[in-house]
């Protein structure tokens, strides 16, 4: 990371963060006002759900990328560099533009912070300072389309100052339910906030009640939805060397060549036709042959079943929650023979701990436990204990740290063949393993 890009993110930090999020928008909107109103500059098109969000706005992305548009990204949280979050043309913003972009922020963020102070109440945080500079890099960029993940829920995320073009929605699934609710129809009226009159609204094959409630917000505002199964489908996902080969019928009727998908799992397969629908919807018709292909044939989605070692093997995966680690375990069980896999779990203490663990259950030969470097880790005799009960007769270890774990993980798998390793459990943690792995010259990562 620059010096440049470092400073902003110092200064971020001293904000509250993103695993506090604020049920509120109007302070966002001011800010962004005075700023502004970057996020009016261009077309937005929005990504909502619980799994499956960054890789499938990449995959917008890199489509829009082929069709010869001039992109903005914007994903969280970044695995190993914080320029990682902002994208241009599918390159990590450069570290002075988004410094430029920071200074642009320091009087609106004074003004808005000393009025929300003034009324008691807490100033800008880190999540809501990060959409509005993500907004206002786009803008000075410029950018002719910004595609951007939503952080948490969606009436009241950040990023829901942008009356996004078109509303995509990914599986939604029980996560964050402490602050987005305890079931799948209230997580999904949130999310479903991020419609908008005018929107064209895309659906992943959604839990009844999820889309009961994306129906509902959609008619209300008068939006045409979409749905994967219904509105347009993945009539083949087939193992290929190196990912996927997917046959698409995109909405409207359109039957597509063949299509290579260089990513693992049928979770990615079904990512990426929604994203062809979500493309679709923006241009207003198909997407060009040549389009596609060029366009999923740029395609990556770092941090997910990420390959970062070979002597021995030892991929990462983002997966935290059962949802996406069932996802995984599908994905793993398919597209890999390993006749044995070491797992190196780390889990924060807000996640559903035993019931990923339990996911995972099914793949599991050995289990490493690491601390993610985090005041948010969960706790390590209180992890190991869940894992016991969760993955049963399987040689579970505790390690001090993510280093010491990966140690004795791949002196483990370097003895046989046949074994790898696979870190899992956190974003924080396959952030943390990509870094290690660069450092330690694996050279993959």
């Amino acid at each position: 990371m620059s010096a440049a890009a470092d400073r902003v993110y110092e200064e971020l930090l001293t904000r509250v963060g993103e695993a506090n999020p604020r049920p509120r928008i109007e302070p966002v909107r001011r800010l962004a006002e005075l700023a502004g109103s970057p996020q009016l500059s261009y077309p937005v098109i929005q990504i909502a759900g619980t799994n499956g969000k960054t890789s499938t706005s990449r995959a917008v992305e890199s489509l829009l990328r082929a069709h010869g548009l001039r992109t903005g990204l914007f994903t969280s949280p970044h695995l190993v560099d914080f320029t990682e979050r902002f994208q241009l043309d599918g390159e990590p913003i450069d570290g002075e533009l988004l410094a430029s972009a920071w200074e642009e922020l320091r009087l609106p963020l004074q003004v808005v912070d000393a009025e929300l102070q003034g009324n008691g109440l807490g100033p800008i945080t880190f999540f809501e300072a990060l959409a509005v500079l993500a907004f206002t890099a786009f803008a000075d960029a410029p950018v002719e389309v910004a595609v951007i993940e939503v952080g948490m829920g969606g009436e009241w995320d950040a990023t829901n100052i942008a009356d996004a073009s078109v509303a995509v929605f990914t599986p939604i699934d029980l996560d964050h339910t402490a602050i987005l609710g305890p079931d799948i129809g209230t997580i999904a009226r949130t999310e479903a906030g991020i419609v908008k009159s005018g929107s064209a609204v895309v659906s992943a094959d959604q839990d009844p009640d999820a889309l009961a409630e994306i129906s509902d917000a959609a008619e209300r505002h008068g939006s045409p939805l979409a749905v994967l199964g219904r509105d347009f489908r993945l009539l083949e996902d087939r193992l290929a060397v190196g990912g996927r080969q997917i046959d698409v019928i995109g909405l409207g009727g359109r039957s597509y060549d063949p299509a290579f998908v260089p990513l693992f799992g049928h979770h990615q397969a079904e990512n990426v036709v929604l994203a062809i629908a979500a493309v679709e919807a923006f241009l207003g018709g198909p997407v060009p042959e040549e389009v596609l292909d060029d366009g999923l044939a740029q395609l990556t989605s770092p941090g997910r079943l990420q390959l970062i070692g070979t002597d021995p093997v030892v991929y990462v995966d983002a997966a935290h929650n059962p949802h996406g680690a069932e996802a995984l375990v599908r994905a793993v069980t398919e597209s890999f023979g390993f006749d044995e896999l070491a797992l190196v779990i780390g889990v924060l203490g807000e996640k559903d701990a035993r019931g990923l663990l339990g996911a995972l259950a099914p793949i599991a030969h050995r289990v490493y436990l690491s601390p993610v470097d985090s005041p948010r880790s969960t706790d390590p005799d209180q992890l190991r204990e869940i894992a016991e009960d969760a993955i049963p007769d399987t040689p579970i270890e505790l390690a001090a740290s993510l280093p010491e774990a990966l140690d004795v993980a791949r002196a483990w798998a370097g003895r046989s063949e046949g074994r790898a390793v696979l870190v899992v459990g956190s974003v924080l943690l396959a952030g943390e393993a990509i870094a290690f792995s660069r450092s330690e010259g694996w050279g993959i990562a």
